[in-house]
C-alpha cells in the first residue's frame, strides 16, 4: 500500500510542477530571471509563439529605470531601433557617470511564425544602489500580422505576476558584492 501511495504522491507532485511551469512558456519571458545588483546582465527575451496563430513581426521592450548602459544585439532579418532618453538620475558605471541611455528597443521587419520560437537579446548594467528582493519589470509588446500581445502588466504591491493575464517579464534583484 505504501508503494502505491508514494507513486500517487509522486505523480501528483510531477503534474503540479508541470502546471506551474507551463504558464511561464505561454508568454514573453526573460531567460535569466535573477540578477545581482551592481552587475552586468545579458537579457534574453524569449518569444515562444505568435498572436493567436498570427506571425510576430515586431518585438518592443521598454527598459526600466535602474537598468543602464543598455546595448541591444542586432538580429539578422530584423531592423533594430532604439529610443534613447534621460534617466531619472545620474548613474555611476565603471567608465564614468551616465545620465541618459536606451529606454526602448524594437526589432521589426522580420517574421516569426506562430509555431516557431525565437530570442531577442540585449545587455546592460544593474544600478548598484537598487534594493535586493525588488524586481525590474520589462514591459514587452509583441506585434503580429494580426493583433498583438501586450506583456505590460506590472503587479500592484502585494500581488504577483501570476495574478495577471499579460504580465510584464520581471527580473528579481539579488544582493551584489556591496549589498
Amino acid at each position: 500500500m505504501h508503494r502505491f501511495a508514494h507513486r500517487a504522491l509522486g505523480a501528483c507532485l510531477l503534474f503540479t510542477t508541470a502546471l506551474a511551469v507551463i504558464p511561464a512558456f505561454a508568454h514573453a519571458t526573460l531567460e535569466k530571471q535573477e540578477a545581482a545588483i551592481g552587475s552586468s546582465y545579458k537579457g534574453v527575451m524569449r518569444v515562444p509563439h505568435g498572436c493567436s496563430g498570427s506571425a510576430t513581426i515586431r518585438v518592443r521592450i521598454r527598459i526600466p529605470e535602474g537598468m543602464v548602459g543598455v546595448k541591444p544585439m542586432p538580429k539578422p532579418g530584423w531592423t533594430l531601433e532604439t529610443t534613447k532618453g534621460p534617466y531619472a538620475r545620474t548613474y555611476e558605471l565603471m567608465h564614468g557617470k551616465i545620465s541618459e541611455g536606451v529606454k526602448e528597443i524594437s526589432w521589426s521587419g522580420g517574421r516569426l511564425p506562430d509555431d516557431q520560437y525565437d530570442e531577442f537579446v540585449f545587455t546592460g548594467s544593474i544600478a548598484s544602489d537598487l534594493t535586493p528582493g525588488a524586481k525590474l519589470w520589462f514591459p514587452t509588446v509583441q506585434d503580429c500580422e494580426t493583433g498583438a500581445d501586450r506583456w505590460i502588466e506590472i503587479p500592484a504591491e502585494g500581488k504577483s505576476a501570476h495574478d495577471l493575464k499579460e504580465p510584464a517579464p520581471g527580473l528579481l534583484l539579488t544582493p551584489g558584492k556591496g549589498n
